[in-house]
């Protein structure tokens, strides 16, 4: 029997006042923020690589970029992955080496390789060029970082512009700039002074030499800097393409200098 409207036998609408199936119940008085606007944010870095270092070298017959990278991704201060290659090539004319993050780096490197595919699928001859890859990351990094999840790495950018060397540096603020040395982590303040007066005492350099250069390098900052690795990679731009060597090893290393050396 219905009084004023209301049959008490019959039944209610299912979930009456409740949520959408799979939705979050809202108590009275309270409120609750829907999960959908949820965000996530990485406070810092977890598997990192340490320095990388770059400069031109010119002789007037040879002329490029030399960059050199070492291969571990430390875990804190674990050196949990040897294998952690952080250069790679780009195209014909470009080689980007990394510091910081591994993940970030990777997930930068898949976005590089799709625009590697959009140009190669337009058939119009054209690549992107060392400032134009440098430009792209600037902004990248820039948005990112005003998001407040900045990507957690060091880009440096080596290539060919016009016949010329190239070379720049992006941070993860987006922070940009090019010159003839860079170096990011503990190179910034071991290896880049080493270069600078190897390349003052001899300013036309070859192309073997600034390899040789690199590996004296990397030898002393694997001896100063704790997050390093005696495994590592050399990459070469010049106008005749793109090299990036397989890994190599510091050999006869010389501890003799060391303090806790009896």
């Amino acid at each position: 029997m219905a009084h004023f409207g209301f049959d008490r036998f019959s039944a209610g609408p299912l979930w009456h006042n409740g949520p959408a199936p799979g939705g979050i119940y809202n108590f009275p008085g309270r409120q609750v923020e829907d999960s959908g606007r949820f965000i996530e944010r990485s406070k810092q870095p977890i598997t990192t690589g340490t320095s990388v270092i770059a400069f031109k070298f010119d002789n007037g017959v040879e002329k490029g970029v030399a960059i050199a990278s070492d291969m571990l991704g430390s875990y804190g201060s674990l050196a949990r992955f040897r294998d952690c290659r952080r250069l790679f090539k780009v195209n014909n004319q470009i080689i980007i080496g990394a510091g910081g993050d591994y993940a970030d780096f990777q997930y930068v490197q898949s976005m590089i390789e799709q625009k590697n595919i959009d140009d190669e699928c337009l058939d119009d001859g054209f690549s992107m060029k060392p400032k134009a890859i440098y430009t792209w990351l600037t902004n990248v990094l820039y948005n990112r970082r005003s998001k407040m999840d900045p990507f957690w790495n060091n880009f440096v950018v080596a290539g060919i512009q016009d016949g010329e060397p190239y070379l720049g540096s992006i941070d993860k603020l987006g922070t940009a700039y090019v010159d003839n040395i860079i170096g990011t982590g503990l190179g910034m303040q071991i290896g880049v002074p080493l270069i600078r007066e190897a390349i003052e005492k001899k300013p036309a350099m070859s192309k073997s030499e600034a390899q040789q250069l690199l590996v004296h390098t990397m030898e002393v900052l694997f001896y100063r800097d704790a997050r390093s690795f005696p495994k590592y990679q050399i990459g070469i731009v010049t106008p005749d393409g793109v090299t990036i060597s397989d890994p190599l090893y510091l050999d006869n290393q010389k501890w003799g200098f060391a303090l806790y050396k009896k």
